[in-house]
C-alpha cells in the first residue's frame, strides 16, 4: 500500500534541485530552432536524431564520457538571447515536476565564444531564471561555475564576475570539470578570493577521485556544500566530519550510475549515508544528458532504496535548509512546503 501511495505522490511532492547544469538541460527542440538561428549544421534533423549527440545511455564509461556530450550544447549558448531563453525552459521544466525551488549552475566561460563577458553571460541566465520565476511561480537561483582545465586567472574572473550578482539572482560559485586530473588543492587561490567577497562555495568533490578531495574542498577552499560526494564512505574519518558538521551533499543518482561514480545501484551509497546522519540533497545534475527528471530521481530512492514518503520529504527539506537563500527567502520557502506535505498528508 506504501509503495503504491509513492507511486501515485510523487509527481505531486513538492522538491527542491540543488545541482542541476543548464548546458545538460537544453531540449533538443531547443537545439533545432537555436541551430537554424545561428546558422549552425546540425547533425540531424529531428529531435530523435539529436538525442545521441546530447545524450549518454547505460554503456556511458565514465565522467569524462559523460562530460563530452556538453561540447555539442554549449556550441549554440554563446549569446545572450540563447543563454536567457534556456534558462527561462529550465524554470518552466522545473515547474512540471513541482519544484519549488531550483538553482541552475553553469560556467560563464564556457559561453563567450561570440563575445560576451563573464558577467553578461551570468545577467542573461539570471534574466531567464526571472522570467521563469515570474511565470511558473518557481524561485530560481544562478550558481557560476569555475572550470578545473581553465587558468587560475580566467577562474578568478568568474568569482569577480560573480561578484557582481550576490543577493541579485546569484546564489554561490562552483568548481567543477575532470575531478581525476585537477585535483580542489589547485585552486586555494581561487575560492580565497570568493570568501574576501563573501560568495558561498560549493565544489563537486568525491565523484571521479577520493574522499580526500572532499576533505579539502570543505577545509580548504571552504565549501558549505559538495557536489555528489558518493566516495565519501572511504575515508571514516572524513565522513565523521561531514557528519559532524552536517555540510550538504548534492547527490545525483541516475548521473552518479552514468558517470560509474559507482558501479551499480546496489553499491549505491544514498541509505547508507542517510541511516548515517548525513544532510543529503536529491537532484538532477543533467536531465537531459542523464534522460532523467527530480520525479524520477525520488521515484528511483522509493523503489531501490525503499524510502519512504516521510523520508523523502526530510530529503526536500534538507534542500531548503541547503539552499543559497537568504534567512527570510529560506524560511518563507520552508513554510510553504512544510504546509504543503501536510495538506498531502505527508
Amino acid at each position: 500500500m506504501e509503495k503504491d501511495r509513492i507511486d501515485d505522490v510523487v509527481l505531486q511532492l513538492p522538491k527542491v534541485d540543488l545541482h542541476l547544469h543548464l548546458d545538460g538541460c537544453v531540449n533538443p527542440s531547443t537545439i533545432l530552432e537555436l541551430a537554424e538561428e545561428q546558422g549552425i549544421v546540425l547533425p540531424a534533423s529531428d529531435r530523435q536524431g539529436l538525442l545521441p549527440y546530447m545524450q549518454v545511455d547505460e554503456n556511458c564509461s565514465s565522467l569524462a564520457e559523460y562530460l563530452s556530450k556538453f561540447d555539442f550544447t554549449t556550441r549554440f549558448l554563446q549569446t545572450g538571447a540563447a543563454l536567457e531563453r534556456v534558462a527561462y525552459e529550465i524554470v518552466e521544466q522545473a515547474a512540471f515536476h513541482n519544484c519549488a525551488y531550483i538553482e541552475v549552475r553553469f560556467a560563464p566561460q564556457l559561453h563567450r565564444y561570440n563575445g560576451l563577458s563573464a558577467e553578461a553571460a551570468i545577467h542573461y541566465v539570471i534574466e531567464g531564471l526571472k522570467r521563469g520565476e515570474q511565470k511558473f511561480h518557481v524561485k530560481a537561483r544562478v550558481i557560476a561555475i569555475c572550470m578545473r582545465n581553465h587558468s587560475i586567472k580566467d577562474n578568478l574572473e568568474v568569482i569577480e564576475a560573480a561578484a557582481a550578482y550576490i543577493g541579485k539572482g546569484l546564489g554561490a560559485v562552483d568548481l567543477a570539470g575532470d575531478e581525476a586530473s585537477y585535483g580542489p588543492e589547485l585552486f586555494r587561490e581561487v575560492f580565497a578570493l570568493s570568501h574576501k567577497l563573501g560568495i558561498p562555495v560549493t565544489i563537486h568533490a568525491g565523484e571521479a577521485a577520493g574522499a580526500d578531495n572532499i576533505k579539502e574542498a570543505v577545509t580548504n577552499l571552504g565549501a558549505c556544500r559538495i557536489g555528489h560526494g558518493v566516495r565519501l564512505r572511504e575515508n571514516a574519518a572524513i565522513l565523521e566530519m561531514i557528519v559532524q558538521q552536517q555540510i550538504p551533499l548534492e547527490m545525483c543518482p541516475v548521473s552518479n550510475i552514468q558517470t560509474k561514480a559507482v558501479p551499480s545501484w546496489e553499491a549505491y551509497p544514498i541509505r547508507d549515508y542517510f541511516d548515517r546522519g548525513i544532510k543529503i540533497t536529491v537532484n538532477t545534475d543533467n536531465p537531459i544528458v542523464s534522460g532523467t527528471n527530480i520525479t524520477k530521481e525520488y521515484r528511483v530512492l522509493s523503489e531501490r532504496f525503499g524510502f519512504t514518503l516521510p523520508e523523502l520529504s526530510t530529503l526536500v527539506m534538507n534542500g531548503v535548509d541547503s539552499a543559497f537563500l537568504d534567512g527570510h527567502e529560506k524560511r518563507s520557502l520552508k513554510l510553504d512546503l512544510l504546509s504543503k506535505f501536510k495538506a498531502m498528508g505527508v
